[in-house]
């Protein structure tokens, strides 16, 4: 991972216009050629047909694709087919070309032509590694390497960048496949949120701000684990949330469990906040302790929204607002509630979120503006991001009624998907605490159920509905004991 912040800015550039740009060339035969057209409106190519697309994502002697566009098809492409076909298809293409040039006049420029194929292969392998992970991929990768090398002397610069290019691929496979070897170890023993308790813990039990009483702090904390958690989700990861809605898409790269898990144990960690930050609420004996504990929070809140930590603000207002803590209403009474009425503003789901929007897209200016890491960090709210990604899907077909692929409905979702790998590679500026993140990761948190009890305890049930839901509570507890 740590390359790839380098990887994505130097393929995808600062716009992922998808506009062609000067210097590239243009593709052999115009933009017309292969079995379907490509259809161009103002230089930026908007649909195709699959077979057009894939002839021109490979280069010739004048022509080398736009770099936004490899990223764009690369990613979008396995929506239709799984990478080693595509890869197959790169490869036949590769050997029509060169079977082009060995018989034309332009022989002399095959070790040109090869270069480039080489280019081509090593910004796939840079963007997307885990597609070589399969056998069939690796096998034909050897493959088109083995043919574009026939025209290089010995120990010649296309050999020596197959080389090179190899030894880093076989690196970040290696490294991929130790990260996800250690993740499903850690997996089964739930480490992720700590041990579900369902009964009160006892009172001299240390709680969060036995820990950490100063909200910038533990805004700072939990930002280090946002960036920790999101770094290790990549582009095809995404695009799997295109693939697992497309119930024409029976393919997939790597399996199922594998290819999701990082979405899956990053939207689990937003789901652990919130049930941590309500424990914590609902545990305290004393009102006075809980309204300290709810203002608390609040501070916290308000301190993630001002770093640009959107998806842990939003966990902690979602923790406060689940049922359990939001009855406690002799507590909130208590509470200075100022702060955590402009914090639900910026969260009102009205009008899609549109006051989050706002802010979200004033903090990415703050971003691309910043003079300080510190003003580089945007993280969004995670499930709202996959909304966006589902809706964009839903709302615009894949196929064009000519039978082109949509590419334009493409340029977009590689567009927010290449945003979103943006903000994760940002490096924390805050000095990491061990101790707190321990906590954070580990502390107890109530069930459910727990969370009803300790609420309920605190303040009695106030209606018909309270008392019914208590009484139900209380049998099913001594029916277990």
């Amino acid at each position: 991972m740590p390359q790839t912040s380098v990887v994505f800015s130097s393929i995808l550039g600062p716009s992922c216009s998808g506009q062609v740009q000067p210097g590239m060339g243009e593709r052999g035969g115009g933009a017309g050629s292969g079995s379907g057209d490509l259809i161009f409106q103002d230089g930026r190519l908007i649909s195709g047909s699959l077979e057009a697309l894939m002839e021109h994502l490979v280069p010739t002697v004048d022509y080398y694709p736009d770099r936004t566009y490899i990223f764009t098809f690369l990613l979008s492409s396995r929506v239709f087919m799984p990478p080693h076909d595509l890869l197959a298809r790169v490869g036949q293409i590769c050997v029509e070309q060169r079977q082009h040039l060995e018989a034309g006049p332009e022989k002399a420029k095959l070790k040109s032509f090869s270069a480039k194929i080489v280019q081509l292969l090593k910004e796939w392998t840079e963007a997307f590694p885990y597609d070589f992970q399969d056998e069939k991929a690796m096998a034909e990768l050897k493959a088109i390497t083995h043919r574009v090398t026939q025209c290089d002397e010995e120990n010649g610069t296309v050999k020596k960048a197959i080389a090179q290019m190899t030894q880093s691929l076989l690196l970040s496979l290696a490294a991929r496949s130790q990260l996800q070897e250690l993740r499903e170890k850690l997996r089964p023993s739930a480490v992720d949120k700590g041990p579900i308790l369902k009964t009160k813990p006892p009172a001299a039990q240390k709680d969060i701000l036995g820990v950490c009483c100063d909200p910038l702090v533990l805004a700072q904390q939990l930002t280090h684990i946002e960036l920790d958690r999101v770094s290790s989700i990549h582009p095809e990861d995404l695009m799997q949330i295109v693939s697992h809605m497309d119930s024409l898409d029976n393919h997939r790269c790597r399996g199922d469990l594998t290819k999701t898990y990082s979405l899956e144990a990053y939207d689990n960690w937003f789901n652990c906040l919130s049930m941590l930050v309500a424990t914590e609420v609902c545990r305290v004996v004393k009102k006075k302790h809980r309204t300290r504990m709810l203002e608390f929070f609040i501070d916290v809140a308000r301190e993630c929204f001002n770093i640009g930590n959107f998806n842990s603000m939003m966990a902690i207002i979602s923790g406060m607002n689940l049922s359990p803590v939001a009855r406690l209403k002799k507590t909130w009474s208590k509470v200075k509630t100022a702060k955590f009425d402009v914090l639900e503003h910026h969260m009102d789901p009205s009008s899609n979120f549109c006051n989050y929007r706002t802010a979200l897209q004033g903090a990415t200016q703050r971003s691309q503006m910043a003079n300080s890491s510190r003003e580089k960090i945007v993280i969004p709210v995670f499930n709202l991001f996959v909304k966006d990604i589902y809706f964009l899907h839903k709302i615009h077909t894949n196929h064009l009624p000519n039978g082109h692929i949509n590419f334009k409905k493409f340029w977009e979702i590689s567009r927010q998907i290449h945003e979103f790998m943006t903000w994760t590679q940002v490096e924390c500026p805050f000095e990491k605490d061990k101790k707190i993140q321990s906590y954070l990761l580990t502390a107890p948190i109530y069930s459910e159920e727990a969370l009803f009890v300790a609420s309920f305890e605190s303040e009695g049930p106030e209606n018909h509905m309270e008392k019914d839901s208590w009484k139900t509570l209380r049998t099913t507890l001594l029916n277990r004991a």
